[in-house]
């Protein structure tokens, strides 16, 4: 069992595709309500634990979907607005030991997450085809990536960390 990457490692879509988007869309639209739904039954206990050695603790993986999916509005914002902005990386591992993760019920950010997908994915939907062609340059990667790109990014994104959260409920047997 892959402990780092339980649904397999991100893999580009090699063009857009409209029937793929919506799909994205879609699934960038459930992921509040599947993370709430893996999480419900955690004790605090269990949100302390670690999915794979040396890995975050599944409330660190909870607060930086927050953290990570506002920047990445932010990102989609930037992309429809300015022409090909260079977007804002930030220390991820740094974040997700900052004090706040620790004392900030994993609640909070699960409903910053409904909050924020609701207005994502209104943007998303109110989208055109030449909108998701767009392009941001990653300073971190310095490359180019289109709108289309960095959304089969955060669809896996969620994807990938839920099934961190239900592979460590597996392993552990709390279901």
């Amino acid at each position: 069992m892959e402990l780092a990457y339980p649904i397999g490692k991100h893999q580009m879509h090699s063009h857009y595709e409209s029937k793929w988007v919506l799909q994205a869309i879609e699934d960038v639209s459930k992921l509040p309500y599947d993370l709430l739904i893996a999480t419900k039954d955690l004790s605090q206990s269990q949100l302390s634990t670690s999915y794979r050695p040396g890995g975050w603790t599944l409330r660190q993986v909870i607060h930086h979907l927050a953290d990570s999916h506002m920047n990445a509005y932010c990102r989609f914002k930037l992309g429809l607005t300015e022409t090909i902005p260079s977007i804002k990386p930030y220390n991820e591992a740094l974040w997700a030991t900052l004090p706040e993760n620790e004392t900030t019920p994993v609640l909070v950010s699960i409903q910053l997450l409904e909050a924020l997908h609701l207005r994502w994915v209104n943007t998303l939907s109110a989208m055109h085809e030449t909108d998701f062609s767009r392009n941001v340059i990653h300073p971190q990667y310095m490359k180019s990536f289109t709108l289309w790109q960095l959304l089969s990014l955060y669809q896996w994104h969620g994807k990938h960390h839920v099934a961190h959260i239900t592979q460590t409920i597996k392993i552990n047997g709390w279901n």
